[in-house]
């Protein structure tokens, strides 16, 4: 089997969640949120011998690769497929609190490359870009079906895009002539629509627009808040949970998260007394975002813009969610 995706910063996850530093069980259990082709979890499978990992993931066509490539494993791999936040939210009652936790929000390059789901502006292909290719509305139903203005508060809000209005614009002018259905056609609109010297700057004109739609399509920014905080509770005190993230505003829903875990009191000022435990419940482990080496720059270019956050649970977090501090989001 063909393995197109390289999984980012791997040595520096290998080593912020290594079972190894830590008094856990002989048999310590990982959850790789985000299992994709599975490279995250090969490498920590082959390195600790004793380490059991379920992979978690919302595509079951990249979870059957993954399948295939870790069978070799047997027993100590398990598999669900579905969306992070639902499987945390409603955790397995026969599986035991994970030691390890790790989620890494970049997209498989095998869904640019291999999914045939217009996730790519470099391909002519169906204008879908869902995860879960049965469930929710596509990227052409967002395209062809959302007001002028929801369209170009939607790319500005999720891809930071200044020429928003006038794609959202030109977007809406294209589809008076028939609906738009194709990766394509819509990189095409985006390309005429901005100007000249836009078009030939070091990233597509495109990328914003399309990051965007894939954003909205699988609801990646409302997931991330619930399952942060889901995954952080069932998480075993003492265990440790790791976050790729790729653009700013997934870390800044991260970094606020780990910040409040790891302070002293969350209460509001007008609280009259602290209701929240007034003590920790984690220690943050990377005091920055631990960023891709210059080695890893040059083979694997996705990594340019990842970040990786660990912390590691002192105690449970009841409180602290109750009182809301589980998603500072946009």
């Amino acid at each position: 089997m063909e393995i197109v995706h390289t999984p980012v910063l791997l040595q520096e996850c290998l080593h912020y969640l290594s079972p190894e530093d830590e008094p856990f069980s002989e048999k310590p259990f990982m959850i790789d949120s985000t299992l994709g082709e599975g490279g995250h979890s090969n490498a920590f499978l082959a390195k600790f011998a004793n380490l059991r990992v379920l992979g978690l993931d919302a595509d079951s066509s990249i979870q059957s690769r993954a399948k295939e490539r870790l069978a070799c494993y047997g027993d100590r791999m398990q598999f669900f497929n579905g969306w992070f936040n639902d499987f945390y939210e409603n955790y397995p009652a026969e599986l035991p609190a994970p030691d390890l936790i790790l989620f890494d929000l970049g997209i498989s390059v095998y869904h640019y490359e291999k999914s045939g789901r217009g996730f790519s502006f470099m391909r002519d292909e169906s204008l879908d870009m869902r995860l879960n290719p049965d469930a929710g509305k596509s990227a052409a139903d967002l395209v062809n079906e959302m007001s002028e203005k929801d369209l170009a508060d939607m790319i500005y809000l999720y891809a930071e895009e200044k020429y928003s209005r006038r794609i959202a614009q030109a977007i809406v002018q294209a589809r008076n002539g028939g609906n738009i259905v194709s990766s394509k056609a819509l990189a095409d609109i985006i390309y005429n629509a901005v100007p000249a010297k836009y078009r030939h700057e070091k990233i597509h004109p495109a990328t914003r627009t399309f990051q965007a739609l894939r954003i909205a399509v699988n609801s990646e920014l409302n997931r991330l808040p619930e399952a942060l905080q889901k995954a952080f509770d069932v998480l075993a005190c003492g265990g440790k949970m790791g976050v790729i993230t790729f653009h700013s505003l997934e870390d800044r829903i991260v970094k606020n998260y780990f910040r409040n875990l790891a302070r002293e009191c969350v209460c509001p000022p007008e609280f009259p007394k602290c209701v929240c435990g007034g003590k920790p419940c984690a220690q943050i482990l990377t005091r920055k975002p631990v960023s891709a080496s210059k080695e890893e720059l040059d083979m694997n270019s996705p990594s340019r813009s990842a970040k990786l956050r660990v912390v590691r649970k002192l105690c449970d977090a009841g409180l602290r969610h109750k009182i809301g501090i589980a998603g500072e989001g946009l």
